[in-house]
């Protein structure tokens, strides 16, 4: 039993134990994104809205802003909590989910942060374009740009950043 742990969680682990390997830290890496998200949200950038889903589940009181504010606002807390996310997911991905080596280790983690970079701009421009054109709840809005990402990520990391 020690012995298929140890197989399944070394780096050449089956390509579906991989993926879910994949899963599992992505998922840890979005739930870190999305406490990094709301806290800023919350404390530093308010941008939450008093109909939003999360604020009337927790039964909070949030402050009257105007979409464009609250659309800025959502980006920048999307910007500090894609930093804090990203190096949480890199060191975990490089520990049990994928080979590194393949490039040097600080073009590797620039590249990781580059491909990361680049699906956030693009998240974040829908969870603009929801929330200030189209008066989308943050959360929601929020729940597009981190769907968007995935499958970006993903496919970039495991066919050009890291060793298959």
């Amino acid at each position: 039993m020690i012995d298929f742990i140890k197989k399944n969680l070394s780096h050449d682990a089956h390509p579906i134990v991989q993926f879910i390997k994949y899963g599992m830290v992505g998922g840890m890496s979005t739930v870190v994104h999305m406490a990094c998200f709301f806290l800023c949200g919350w404390f530093l950038f308010p941008c939450l809205a008093q109909d939003d889903i999360l604020v009337k589940l927790l039964g909070l009181s949030a402050p009257d802003i105007a979409e464009g504010t609250r659309a800025s606002h959502a980006a920048y807390s999307n910007g500090v909590a894609f930093l804090i996310s990203n190096t949480f997911c890199y060191i975990l991905n490089i520990l049990i989910v994928f080979k590194p080596g393949k490039h040097h280790p600080v073009v590797e983690f620039l590249l990781f942060f580059g491909v990361s970079a680049i699906s956030m701009v693009i998240g974040t421009g829908i969870q603009t374009l929801l929330i200030a054109k189209l008066a989308m709840q943050t959360t929601i809005a929020f729940g597009a740009n981190i769907f968007s990402s995935l499958f970006i990520n993903y496919s970039v990391r495991k066919f050009f950043i890291f060793q298959k």
